[in-house]
């Protein structure tokens, strides 16, 4: 049974620990900033298809990274909001110096 957490503080730990690969965590960055590359595409072109590939790449991108460099089932299999929120945390760290790309 996975632990239940009571805060996304309490979460975010285990959800870097789950994190430990570098490659894994720059195809997150990769995935997460080409959503963001789509969302500002999509806003300023109007193209809605693109918006269906955002599940696509957000989750395509750091699933490699978890299924063949890190060797872990990713978070969001069992904490699909926190692991969601913490990929938008981890990318915001990455941006700022906290956690190594």
């Amino acid at each position: 049974m996975a632990k239940q957490y009571q805060s996304f503080a309490e979460f975010y730990p285990f959800y870097l620990s789950q994190h430990q690969n570098r490659i894994c965590r720059r195809l997150h960055f990769t995935g997460s900033l080409l959503v963001l590359v789509i969302i500002a595409f999509y806003l300023i072109q109007a193209q809605y298809k693109l918006l269906l590939l955002l599940p696509l790449i957000g989750y395509g991108f750091a699933w490699v990274g978890h299924f063949f460099f890190e060797k872990n089932q990713p978070a969001t299999f069992t904490y699909p909001i926190y692991s969601l929120i913490g990929d938008w945390v981890m990318f915001k760290d990455i941006l700022l110096g906290k956690v190594k790309l």
